[in-house]
């Protein structure tokens, strides 16, 4: 993607980021869904603390958890303004982390246990080379968690096409359908949601 294509991602994003917070599964505000999700997060890392990269981080909710958690955790997002708020929202909450602006798709950084995507991989212009990248970042016995969906709208990526493209890349994968806990969405939902989680 061009530097000219990635400022306009940024900008999009920037100006989503005072209402990011609303959606249920953004903000985490309900202590429900907030419980949904770090227990979701617990069964997905290796049993830690492990140094944890969150791209496409948004305004670090799920960056929050994991920290709580104990884990080291980098978040990397190529909007200014969600990277500005996920730095204030952990800071108000006396927890430590890293954040970055950057491209999700190419990440800076050294190797890391995990890689954390949450809605991230269907967005991707070269979906392929992205997850090649993030597996290279990956240490040997590490994971790879990706959040994704194939929402009402039709956007997204089937459990099925992104298997098809993470296959090859590591030693084995699981894929868990995340659509029946409405506790994670905030309310109950129709469409294809789940959790694929790698093992490099």
């Amino acid at each position: 993607m061009s530097s000219s294509d990635l400022s306009g991602v940024a900008r999009f994003w920037d100006a989503a980021a005072p209402t990011f917070d609303d959606e249920p599964d953004h903000g985490l505000r309900d202590p429900r869904t907030r419980a949904a999700w770090a227990a979701r997060l617990a069964g997905w890392l290796p049993t830690g603390p492990w140094d944890v990269l969150d791209l496409g981080c948004g305004t670090g909710s799920l960056a929050a958890l994991l920290a709580q958690a104990g884990h080291r955790v980098t978040g990397v997002d190529l909007s200014p303004e969600m990277v500005e708020r996920a730095r204030t929202k952990l800071d108000a909450a006396g927890l430590r982390a890293t954040f970055v602006v950057g491209d999700a798709a190419d990440p800076p950084g050294d190797p890391v246990d995990v890689v954390l995507t949450r809605h991230v991989v269907w967005a991707l212009p070269d979906p392929r080379a992205a997850l090649a990248r993030w597996v290279s970042l990956v240490r040997p016995g590490g994971a790879l968690v990706l959040v994704e969906g194939r929402w009402s709208t039709n956007a997204g990526i089937t459990a099925a096409e992104l298997a098809a493209v993470v296959g090859p890349l590591v030693s084995g994968f699981r894929v868990e359908s995340l659509s029946a806990e409405e506790a994670l969405w905030g309310g109950p939902v129709t469409d294809e949601r789940y959790a694929l989680v790698a093992r490099v």
